[in-house]
């Protein structure tokens, strides 16, 4: 699995006009699942996630997660968005291809099972519309942006 995270002040997505997930400071993360990916990766992925220390302490140093923003117990908002685009391969001419994301009802299925589980290990969970065409706002903070890949275990 493809993410990209940034660290925000705030994040909301609109599909139509109207907003379908939205927090305050946190992580805005944008999902993509690819070919071969299970469970395990996206397990993985959100582990990673939670446990990532970009958030500043009292003395500046990123050493906070998503997790203990504010050193005090507080959470920071997560917002999970699905973004196959992700997956694009760019080597072969000036039109990316996408054939490395996951098919659409495979990546849907990740998705919502990382949004599932996500919402089961962290307090504040946001999402986006999957394969919506969604306006992803967001003020960055830093900016911090990372982008991460899990990649799916061998097979023998």
């Amino acid at each position: 699995m493809i993410a990209v995270l940034q660290r925000v002040r705030q994040a909301r997505v609109e599909v139509d006009g109207a907003v379908v997930g939205a927090i305050g400071p946190g992580l805005l993360v944008l999902v993509c699942a690819e070919r071969g990916d299970t469970e395990a990766e996206a397990d993985k992925l959100l582990a990673k996630i939670l446990k990532l220390r970009i958030f500043s302490d009292d003395a500046g140093k990123m050493n906070r997660s998503v997790q203990d923003l504010d050193g005090q117990g507080a959470c920071g908002g997560l917002l999970l968005v699905s973004q196959f685009t992700l997956a694009a391969d760019t080597t072969g001419g000036n039109r990316p291809s996408f054939t490395q994301a996951a098919a659409p009802d495979e990546g849907r299925r990740l998705y919502d099972y990382a949004v599932a589980q996500a919402r089961k290990l962290h307090p504040d969970v946001a999402t986006g519309q999957f394969a919506a065409d969604m306006q992803v706002h967001l003020v960055n903070d830093g900016p911090v942006t990372i982008p991460m890949r899990i990649a799916p275990a061998a097979t023998v």
